[in-house]
């Protein structure tokens, strides 16, 4: 019974470390300028990576000093946590899928189409109301304003690797033609009806192109690329609390099965 709750004890020590990269990933995740916009996606990786610290060692607590209730409590709380893990990996992958960014030429960023990202992000991220929400506090961040200290001419800026977000939010979009004076600062388009965006721009520091589209499919560009990058961290960290898991469901098992044979012998002698 000792040697199993010694395994149990070091892969519930292994499950406690896994659970630093979902934290790492959730920080991460919640200190990017259009997650700190969005409250609803900003802090569910980290509560979660949070949760599976504490049941770890919960478990690793329980095994250490044999008890049976919390070792219990343990494997039910991380089989929980286990699912809703694979739950976000497998909607975020579902829903981050579609890709709406297209190269433009002659530029090193790339520019967006809305219609090209998720029906269900677009729904939920780009309507009305809370599109009033996002570009005020757009407005309010220093995403755009980063540029004019970053970029100082027009050859600078145009074979920059801005963000997606960057890309639809502080400029407007290349097919209008207009012309460059600095990254948030542009003058006479030369193809103005070529997109409805084109009109909405404005040099004013506090509007830029927050009301077009291009902003809105920015912001999901955005989304999708941070999400895609965490996912590969919470996939692995998912994989390793499975391998985790199932050894410690094992020793579980063998310690509570020795635990009844010892009691059945000590009963018979």
């Amino acid at each position: 019974m000792g040697v199993s709750n010694n395994i149990t004890a070091v892969v519930n020590f292994i499950a406690l470390l896994a659970s630093i990269p979902i934290i790492g990933a959730g920080v991460w995740l919640a200190s990017k300028p259009d997650n700190e916009c969005i409250h609803n996606f900003r802090w569910h990786v980290l509560v979660l990576g949070l949760l599976v610290l504490l049941v770890s060692l919960a478990g690793f607590v329980g095994a250490y000093w044999n008890k049976q209730g919390l070792l219990a409590f343990y494997l039910g709380c991380m089989a929980i946590l286990i699912a809703l893990l694979l739950f976000i990996l497998l909607f975020s992958f579902i829903v981050t899928r579609p890709d709406g960014t297209y190269y433009v030429p002659g530029r090193g960023f790339k520019e967006s189409m809305l219609d090209g990202f998720s029906p269900w992000l677009r729904n939920h991220l780009t309507a009305s109301r809370s599109w009033n929400k996002i570009t005020a506090c757009l407005a309010d961040s220093d995403v755009c304003i980063r540029l004019t200290q970053d970029y100082i001419s027009a050859d600078q800026f145009f074979n920059s690797h801005i963000s997606p977000l960057q890309s639809g939010c502080c400029k407007p979009p290349s097919a209008c033609g207009y012309n460059y004076v600095n990254p948030i600062l542009w003058i006479n388009p030369v193809n103005p009806m070529v997109d409805p965006d084109c009109y909405l721009w404005t040099n004013e520091q506090s509007q830029l192109c927050y009301n077009c589209n291009a902003c809105k499919a920015g912001l999901l560009g955005n989304l999708r690329e941070e999400w895609r990058k965490a996912n590969i961290i919470l996939m692995v960290a998912v994989v390793v609390l499975i391998w985790v898991y199932l050894i410690a469901c094992s020793a579980f098992k063998n310690a509570q099965t020795e635990d009844l044979f010892r009691r059945y012998k000590r009963g018979w002698v």
